[in-house]
């Protein structure tokens, strides 16, 4: 009698995903400090 086992997660499809999602979170903290200096910019031009 055979018995089934599951088969092991492979780690190397995750990591493309991993770095695309620092990627993009990264960019994202940018644009958001980029936004905040712009309103500091705006306000203080006023």
């Amino acid at each position: 009698m055979t018995t089934h086992r599951a088969p092991k997660p492979a780690a190397t499809p995750s990591q493309p995903v991993e770095r695309a999602l620092m990627a993009g979170l990264i960019l994202a903290a940018l644009a958001g400090v980029g936004w905040i200096a712009g309103m500091i910019y705006t306000v203080m031009g006023w």
